[in-house]
């Protein structure tokens, strides 16, 4: 039951060409910087993984986190829903040249399919979108009078999420609204990846505070000195 990983190579492991990849986070709020960058780090040494789809709240700012990965080429598609924030560099250029795609999602449409993954739940229907192109192709219904556009759950064969303090078995909880889709990622997520500013003995979180339960998680790696995004970029730091 102990789900401790030695350093942050081991706990990317096992992240491959082409998966669909989910990382936490609210622009810098969450993002576990130090798991990406250690995944753009085996991509440098080896050349994998590649391809990957990237499902986040943003594609990226600066040269740091999903951002530096989008740099480096390892992303072949963005679902997100602010593919354009406080320096959307990476993803325009990308972008504008046809090299990487985009699956546009409304944010409150992102979480709810995010949940619906975990749940098991492989679609529903929502009014958001109803009448825009983001709703071209998808079927829609009519539900006492208005009309709803069906959505399908989304799922990840890995995520990657930044807790606060973790125990040894997985039970994560988060700093404030650093918790924003993590919690849904983790349980839409074949392997769920967590890295922690703490990592405790079993007991050592109330289990009433316990946000995530170490049931959806399968890795957890201490990093007690995370890096906040926002941070990195006041200081021009370059990953890619």
């Amino acid at each position: 039951m102990d789900k401790t990983v030695s350093g942050l190579a081991a706990a990317v492991a096992g992240i491959e060409d082409g998966m669909v990849l989910m990382v936490g986070g609210f622009g810098g709020s969450g993002a576990p910087i130090e798991l990406i960058h250690a995944l753009i780090d085996r991509f440098k040494a080896t050349g994998s993984p590649k391809n990957l789809n990237v499902v986040n709240n943003n594609a990226g700012n600066g040269r740091i986190g999903i951002a530096a990965m989008i740099d480096a080429g390892m992303v072949a598609k963005m679902v997100c829903s602010f593919p354009r924030s406080a320096d959307p560099r990476a993803f325009t250029e990308k972008y504008l040249a046809g090299e990487i795609a985009l699956e546009l999602v409304p944010q409150g449409t992102l979480a709810e399919r995010i949940r619906a993954g975990g749940a098991g739940i492989p679609a529903f229907y929502t009014p958001a979108s109803y009448g825009t192109d983001v709703a071209a192709g998808k079927p829609v219904a009519e539900f006492e009078g208005r009309h709803y556009v069906q959505e399908r759950w989304l799922k990840a064969d890995a995520a990657l999420l930044k807790a606060e303090l973790a125990d040894t078995m997985g039970n994560c909880t988060y700093r404030k609204a650093a918790r924003n889709f993590s919690p849904l990622m983790a349980a839409a997520a074949r392997l769920t990846i967590v890295q922690a500013t703490r990592i405790v003995q079993p007991g050592g979180i109330d289990p009433e505070a316990v946000v995530t339960p170490g049931i959806f998680v399968n890795r957890v790696v201490e990093v007690a000195d995370a890096k906040q995004e926002e941070a990195l970029m006041r200081d021009g730091v370059a990953y890619a």
